[in-house]
């Protein structure tokens, strides 16, 4: 038996509880950075490592390696009676889980059975956030309750990270009008992720327009700043890393429209570096915020969004807040 679990906290947990197999961690961040569609998968994972390397600060040729072991794990499938997928709901994990269909979708794959764990509830956890939460026996209680993935899901989670991967966010569009109720958590997460889409109003996206507005509410430090921002938007499942970075690409714009004061080094994501940091909001902050000016207008953009690459002095596409829809400017 293989199970993939998305990162270390829940394989380690798995690892603890005795659960049979073997256990997979899925150290990936798909839901940022460049995840361009039709490219082979040597190709796909060296885009990914260049993007991991200069994002968080790490080798290159680890995160190839890294990455390279991840996709040999899989392709070692055939070798196991089962292969169970544990992801939970939110859009981190919703991206993982669909790429991970589109792979299996593209392979015969025999006699091994695939399986999934995927919930948004446990009994018992007032606050459920991923499976990282739960303790041993919560996770091994899970395992008995693992269903079969069918063809209509490896189907849709097929059709999801073609649109999800594709240049065209129409694409995305067009597959939120159609039925995905064979994954019952992608509808919500991808319409979270279209939120991701700078604003018409001010050029920014929800996560840091949510940011932005709770460092000017007071959540100056980041050791607080983040736990506000998961509480405020759990269905995006962002770590720390991810929710800093957006951070700092409003600090070091052109026209910034935080300023950042760090005890550590300003150019890591490293914990340390994170927790020592602190955000105020600048005179052109607070024009932004008052949708007075607009980020975009003002830095321009370079920003991948799944396989959607925004760059130059305009976004073509926006998120029209008032219409609840994506529009091509």
């Amino acid at each position: 038996m293989l199970h993939i679990h998305n990162g270390d906290s829940t394989a380690g947990t798995a690892k603890q509880a005795n659960l049979p197999g073997e256990h997979v961690a899925w150290r990936e961040a798909l839901v940022c950075g460049p995840t361009p569609g039709n490219l082979s998968e040597s190709e796909f994972i060296d885009v990914r490592a260049r993007h991991l390397s200069e994002a968080y600060d790490v080798l290159l040729e680890n995160c190839r390696s890294d990455l390279r072991k991840q996709h040999e794990a899989l392709a070692s499938f055939s070798d196991h009676e089962e292969v169970v997928l544990w992801f939970e709901h939110d859009l981190f994990c919703q991206v993982h889980l669909i790429y991970l269909l589109n792979w299996f979708a593209q392979r015969e794959i025999g006699k091994t059975n695939l399986t999934l764990i995927s919930i948004d509830e446990f009994p018992g956890v007032d606050d459920f956030r991923g499976l990282g939460q739960l303790n041993e026996t919560q996770l091994a209680s899970l395992l008995p309750q693992r269903q079969a993935i069918t063809s209509q899901q490896l189907e849709t989670g097929a059709r999801a990270w073609r649109a999800y991967s594709t240049a065209d966010a129409g694409e995305l569009v067009s597959l939120l009008n159609s039925d995905l109720s064979a994954l019952p958590f992608l509808q919500a997460a991808l319409k979270k992720h279209l939120l991701r889409f700078p604003s018409t109003r001010n050029g920014l996206g929800r996560i840091e327009n949510v940011g932005l507005e709770l460092v000017a509410a007071s959540y100056s430090k980041f050791k607080s700043l983040f736990p506000e921002f998961m509480r405020r938007e759990p269905r995006y499942g962002f770590g720390d890393a991810q929710f800093y970075l957006a951070m700092r690409r409003l600090a070091t714009a052109p026209v910034p429209v935080l300023q950042e004061k760090n005890g550590g080094n300003s150019d890591s994501t490293a914990a340390s570096g994170m927790l020592s940091s602190s955000f105020e909001v600048t005179k052109s902050g607070e024009a932004v915020l008052n949708s007075e000016e607009d980020f975009v207008i003002q830095n321009g953009i370079d920003l991948w969004l799944g396989g959607v690459h925004l760059k130059g002095k305009e976004s073509h596409w926006r998120w029209d807040e008032d219409a609840e829809q994506l529009r091509l400017m």
